[in-house]
């Protein structure tokens, strides 16, 4: 494996060209730019991290059309997740936008939903997680995830933590663009160091409300 050196300008720039080029033909005849510029920096940074945040998969940049209206091939963005549990962890992307940053879990069985609720409902780790909540949003990020519309069913629609009880996935994330450090070696510790404030939030639903 490869020392980490940065995640090169060429990388953003590979992607703002896809997004006008998104067919077989054009990917054939970059897919060497694509391996140099995104695929190996982004494999060289997760090695550098996997000790303190797990291993990391990097998603295939095909996209599946088999449902889709849009037929595109490829997608606009290279993500990658580290993860000591099963889709519960940290988040990369790059994308013609720049850098994305985020963590938390997206994915969620019906057994995993009602852990979660419980954890919410219940005083003690519900106001933990608010608390987690409240202070990564403070510190820039922007929560999200799937939620519901309403209060789920079985629950006070004035209950202290309505907003927390209608989420079904729990994620928080940070927009960078292009950061002057991001094409060099101090890239794995900044992302590292946003990651960390992200480890409460993962952490809490790794203990409450892991698949």
């Amino acid at each position: 494996m490869s020392t980490f050196e940065g995640i090169p300008a060429g990388a953003f720039e590979f992607y703002a060209e896809l997004e006008d080029n998104n067919n077989r033909e054009w990917w054939l005849e970059h897919k060497d730019s694509y391996a140099s510029l995104v695929r190996e920096p982004l494999m060289a940074l997760l090695a550098e991290l996997e000790p303190r945040f797990g291993p990391a998969k990097i998603f295939r940049p095909n996209r599946d059309v088999r449902f889709s209206q849009d037929k595109s091939p490829y997608k606009t963005a290279q993500g990658a997740f580290a993860s000591a549990q099963e889709g519960v962890g940290y988040y990369l992307q790059v994308s013609a936008d720049g850098l994305l940053v985020g963590g938390g879990y997206h994915s969620h069985t019906p057994a995993q939903l009602a852990r979660f609720r419980n954890s919410v409902d219940a005083s003690g780790t519900g106001e933990s997680l608010r608390h987690i909540v409240d202070g990564i949003a403070a510190a820039g990020f922007a929560v999200g995830g799937e939620k519901l519309k309403t209060v789920p069913r079985g629950y006070d629609r004035a209950h202290p933590r309505a907003e927390l009880l209608k989420h079904k996935s729990l994620s928080a994330g940070t927009d960078l663009g292009q950061p002057e450090w991001v094409s060099s070696p101090a890239a794995a510790q900044e992302i590292a160091s946003l990651w960390e404030q992200l480890r409460p939030l993962v952490d809490w639903v790794g203990r409450h409300a892991a698949p």
